[in-house]
């Protein structure tokens, strides 16, 4: 068999789709005329400049995804960045390298340890920094974020490329470049991002399974799924797509069968997720108790985390698509595959298609969802909605004589404005002082070294020390003394707790340990400023039949105490945006004119506050 025949007939029409060679004009199908050649010098011509627009695409991409890397440094304002695979990735050097925590799989946290390791010189530079300097620790991390979510464009143009033309990778890497959730979390230390390079690099070797099935396309793909798996656990979901092809590729026969090769993907997946994951087999009960943790955490099984949206987890994700992804991208998913079917091009809506629906589906019937944990599906739904845009372009050019230039820019509007406006306008927001900095500035210079607060769980732990020096206000070294907010001596159903009891409280769960009673405790024990943020408060008011004991704290809070210092991040003008675990942590609605929560202060009076 001819190297270049594809290894399924598993449908005539796409057996001769792939087989037809591409023309070099992909974005028109204009007759030659008999006597010049100008229409193929101008097809060349615009062949030739996809390299460059490729090019350009990455830089600008990749641009936008630095813009604000800074936001909230040197504090990590985002629990999960502050918790999860930067100080894992410290802890590495002085340890063994089993990370003992797999509620996330730890490839990510030993990519930026062997960074560290190279950029800072060694264990002691990387733990001087970390304690000294961690901003620069934080931004070499982002930026290895915002490095692998570039790459994951290129790959995602690949992958277009191969699926169908130059044209339609080139619209898919411009779809997914300028996506708006992918572009956010590049400016963070987190597995997200970094997972969709892997689950793009997987789409890539499933296209060449498709056009040939050839045994490296296969161990590509392989390689691809593992490494995702080994980032992210859900950035396994191209298996699906690998499981489809190589059902097409059985279909068309072959010297060598194709289970065989599929066989070699399997082996190649598993592999490179134990290379990027070694103690998911040394240890194993660790392992297995890290993802069954993570399982029944997604599902709900713990207590509901305060302030989820009630209703659907699909429909939540569906809506998430109109603006992480974007309303054109995502309407041009569902055409592309609408298109796909109607050209009966069944074999490959059977690789493209039934991944993202039972990604959605699965992912929708958990307890807690959040707009991130849909990233791995934005490269296929992207590809989707570049076959349906060149296909129209196609179209335009062939039965209404529209100019190349206008059709094209017409069709990119359609398709990026909305995303490339909400990017823009969120790094514009990143760049500035995140609301939490300016509470922190305020207090710095209005409430005395020393002093008892009481501070939400809505900044990092390290919030109340001076970053880079160890100053005695205290016997901690804290500028204030901190109210233990982690620990209550109520139960889980609200009930007291045996005397001197105390129990430790989730960040999720802070909202149901408050009661009024709790400011009378902290008058009495000299705990006389108070500081509350949206991100917390937001919570209660979300779901007030879930927290009635916050309802009332904070009506008693604003009657009692004196509020000496608010600050919104919000524009002039501008109403509030309400509490989700989406718009309130990424910026996208047009009021923010700041990064962070709203944030008040404080000053109760009384007892020991007189």
């Amino acid at each position: 068999m001819s190297p270049e025949k594809p290894r399924y007939s598993f449908l005539a029409m796409d057996a001769a789709t792939l087989t037809r060679p591409e023309p070099a004009n992909t974005l028109t199908a204009r007759p030659a005329p008999t006597r010049r050649r100008r229409p193929e010098r101008r097809a060349r011509h615009r062949s030739g400049l996809i390299r460059p627009a490729l090019g350009a695409l990455l830089v600008v991409t990749f641009l936008l995804r630095l813009w604000g890397v800074k936001q909230g440094l040197p504090y990590s304002y985002n629990i999960d960045e502050a918790t999860h695979f930067v100080p894992r990735a410290i802890a590495f050097f002085g340890h063994d390298l089993n990370p003992h925590y797999f509620l996330n799989p730890p490839a990510y946290s030993y990519l930026l340890h062997v960074v560290f390791d190279l950029w800072f010189g060694g264990r002691d530079a990387v733990t001087r920094a970390y304690t000294s300097d961690p901003t620069s620790l934080y931004v070499v991390a982002r930026v290895v974020a915002a490095s692998l979510g570039t790459l994951a464009v290129w790959l995602t143009y690949l992958a277009g490329a191969r699926f169908f033309s130059r044209a339609v990778g080139l619209a898919a890497a411009a779809i997914f470049g300028f996506a708006f959730l992918p572009i956010f979390y590049s400016h963070l230390a987190l597995n997200d991002v970094p997972t969709l390079a892997p689950v793009a690099l997987s789409l890539y070797g499933i296209a060449g399974v498709m056009r040939r099935g050839r045994t490296r396309d296969y161990l590509i793909a392989g390689i691809g799924v593992g490494l995702a798996s080994a980032t992210k656990y859900t950035g396994g979901v191209t298996l699906l797509c690998l499981l489809a092809a190589a059902v097409c590729d059985a279909a068309g026969g072959g010297r060598l069968p194709a289970v065989g090769r599929l066989l070699l993907a399997l082996l190649a997946a598993l592999v490179s997720f134990l290379i990027a994951n070694p103690f998911a087999v040394f240890d194993w009960g660790s392992f297995s108790s890290g993802v069954s943790s993570q399982a029944s955490l997604a599902a709900g099984q713990d207590p509901v985390k305060l302030g989820t949206t009630e209703g659907s987890g699909i429909t939540d994700y569906l809506w998430t698509l109109t603006w992480g992804l974007g309303w054109g991208p995502t309407i041009a998913a569902v055409g592309g595959a609408a298109l796909l079917i109607a050209r009966k091009r069944f074999a490959m809506a059977l690789v493209l298609l039934p991944a993202p629906i039972a990604f959605i589906i699965f992912m929708g019937q958990q307890q807690r969802y959040f707009g991130r944990w849909l990233m791995p599906i934005f490269p296929i739904l992207a590809i989707l909605g570049a076959y349906l845009a060149v296909e129209l372009v196609r179209w335009l050019l062939r039965t209404r004589r529209v100019p190349m230039a206008l059709t094209g820019s017409v069709v990119a509007v359609l398709l990026l404005a909305q995303s490339v406006t909400a990017v823009v306008h969120n790094d514009i927001v990143l760049s500035r002082p995140d609301t939490r900095a300016q509470t922190r500035a305020w207090m710095v210079n209005n409430i005395p070294a020393g002093a008892r607060v009481v501070i939400e769980p809505l900044v990092p732990d390290d919030w109340t020390t001076d970053v880079g020096t160890f100053l005695p206000w205290t016997a901690t070294g804290e500028r204030w003394l901190r109210y233990p907010t982690w620990l209550t001596d109520i139960d889980s159903n609200g009930y007291p707790l045996p005397a001197g009891q105390r129990r430790y409280v989730l960040v999720d769960q802070y909202e149901r340990a408050l009661r009024p009673a709790l400011l009378d405790e902290y008058v009495k024990g000299g705990y006389c400023w108070v500081v509350i943020g949206s991100l917390q408060a937001g919570r209660a008011f979300a779901q007030p039949g879930e927290a009635p004991g916050a309802i009332a704290y904070y009506s008693a809070l604003a009657r009692r105490g004196r509020l000496v210092y608010h600050v919104s991040p919000f524009g002039s003008g501008a109403h509030s945006v309400p509490f989700s675990f989406d718009w309130s942590i990424d910026y996208y609605p047009r009021q923010f004119r700041s990064p962070g929560p709203e944030m008040s202060v404080y000053r109760l009076s009384g007892g020991r506050c007189s």
